[in-house]
C-alpha cells in the first residue's frame, strides 16, 4: 500500500513539468507577440522572458526532486 502511495505522489510531484511547459510557451508566444509590435523594446522583452522562463523552469525542477525523493524513499 504504501508503495502505491509512494507512487501516486511521485506522479503528480512530476506533473509540475507540464504546467513548466505550458506557462513557458505561454510566455513565448506573448514574448514574440510583444516583439512584433514593438521591436524597439526587444532587449528588454527578451530579459524578462528570460527571467520568467527561469522561475517557471525551477518549479519544475523541485517538483522532479520530489518525485524522485519519493521513488527513492529518502
Amino acid at each position: 500500500m504504501t508503495g502505491t502511495l509512494l507512487a501516486i505522489g511521485a506522479g503528480i510531484a512530476a506533473l509540475t513539468g507540464l504546467g513548466a511547459g505550458i506557462g513557458i510557451g505561454i510566455a513565448t508566444g506573448k514574448s514574440s507577440e510583444a516583439i512584433a509590435r514593438q521591436p524597439e523594446a526587444e532587449g528588454k522583452i527578451n530579459k524578462t522572458l528570460i527571467l520568467g522562463c527561469a522561475l517557471s523552469e525551477a518549479t519544475a525542477i523541485y517538483g522532479l526532486v520530489i518525485a524522485l525523493m519519493l521513488v527513492l524513499k529518502i
